[in-house]
């Protein structure tokens, strides 16, 4: 589908609209063109960008702050993605326009039955402008579970795309020895892994998977300060008082195969992270190690990926997954 080996990324470490879908889509469409005039073929947007990561979980108290979380909570539902609804549309629009594949993740919100399930959700937009894949979080992570339904195994599976052969796991689910290996059993080229968390052990976790699966990776961190916190923010001043704080500093990292960083991390700073991949070190990385070929001794472990939707009531436009 792609022209020839080179691929240019970027990696769009900006602070979302925190709690408003639109503002942050709108905010999104433009980086996009920007990205695309740098000559970016692959965008991709951290984790839970539409409407921004939930930061304020890690604050707010169970049973005393109840009310506030509740308040939250229904803007934050009011203002998730409906991927049945085509809640992604601009983003889509824009990036059949640029001819650009984007990956991005969002609240989605549950597009049938009960809508008042919420799932952090990575989306991979196609150089067409159509959804490709859409895989959600499987195991949230601590306080998460206060916001997001579990995902299951439907998208968890490798794309191929005009900016080679995508395949996405979301912050914690990328210390997941299994998740992690389905992607290399389907011949994952660029691993993309949007994220909340930051720091030296995530930073050597890229640098792991990258040697491991012998891949292109791109970690895409979230760097938000308190001065990014709209002013209507429900308990804005109880939650984060200190208007200097960077809640997250971000650490967008790109690293080649075997485990080299070739751009980042991008650490405190709202920026671009731009490098460009040549994807045919990818095959010729395997000829030392293939954890799911000649490395992978498969007449003694075996690795079933039970891709059926667990979810009963999960309904989904017919195009968006096979």
């Amino acid at each position: 589908m792609r022209g020839d080996s080179n691929v240019r990324v970027a990696i769009v470490q900006r602070p979302p609209v925190l709690l408003d879908g639109p503002a942050t889509l709108t905010a999104a469409v433009e980086y996009l063109h920007s990205a695309a005039d740098e000559g970016a073929q692959l965008i991709v947007f951290p984790e839970a960008y539409v409407p921004g990561y939930p930061v304020w979980i890690w604050r707010l108290r169970p049973e005393a702050d109840f009310a506030l979380t509740s308040a939250i909570y229904a803007q934050l539902l009011d203002n998730a993605v409906d991927l049945v609804a085509d809640g992604l549309r601009s983003l889509r629009e824009s990036a059949a326009q640029r001819g650009v594949v984007v990956v991005c993740g969002i609240h989605e919100r549950e597009g049938a039955f009960s809508r008042a399930t919420i799932y952090n959700t990575v989306v991979t937009i196609g150089s067409d402008g159509e959804i490709r894949n859409r895989h959600r979080k499987l195991m949230p992570t601590n306080p998460e579970r206060m916001v997001w339904g579990q995902g299951d195994a439907s998208g968890l599976r490798v794309i191929d795309t005009s900016a080679g052969r995508l395949g996405a796991l979301i912050c914690w689910e990328n210390y997941m020895p299994l998740a992690r290996y389905a992607l290399y059993a389907e011949g994952v080229e660029v691993y993309l892994a949007p994220t909340w968390d930051e720091g030296d052990t995530w930073i050597a976790t890229m640098r792991h998977i990258a040697a491991e699966g012998r891949c292109w990776v791109v970690g895409a961190g979230c760097s938000l300060r308190v001065s990014d916190i709209p002013a209507g923010f429900p308990g804005r001043k109880q939650l984060f008082p200190d208007e200097s704080e960077w809640l997250n500093p971000g650490g967008s990292v790109i690293v080649a195969p075997g485990g080299d960083i070739v751009s980042g991390p991008l650490h405190e700073e709202h920026g671009v992270l731009i490098a460009d991949l040549d994807l045919a070190r990818v095959p010729s990385a395997h000829r030392t190690l293939d954890v799911a070929g000649h490395y992978s001794r498969t007449d003694i472990f075996q690795l079933v990926v039970n891709r059926k939707a667990s979810d009963p009531i999960t309904f989904t436009r017919d195009d968006l997954l096979e």
